[in-house]
């Protein structure tokens, strides 16, 4: 019997920040759909992503939405 790999973290930290890393970004809304959390946590979680040392960018979508993105990466934030 063979013990299977693990693909990675599968915390919701983890995947949030999945999500910021992407080009597009993520939205509360998205943020929230990932996790369950409501909006406050998920606010609070990218204020601990700030204090960490990463920039994060806030842009507008076609839609209106406002997404988030990690621009830059401090060293002890890195998944």
């Amino acid at each position: 019997m063979t013990i299977p790999k693990k693909s990675g973290a599968k915390t919701k930290s983890a995947t949030v920040n999945r999500l910021l890393r992407r080009d597009k970004g993520a939205t509360l809304i998205e943020i929230g759909a990932a996790t369950a959390w409501q909006p406050h946590s998920c606010r609070a979680f990218l204020t601990g992503v700030r204090k960490s040392g990463a920039t994060l960018a806030k842009e507008a979508r076609q839609d209106g939405g406002i997404a988030y993105r990690v621009t830059a990466v401090a060293q002890s934030w890195q998944v």
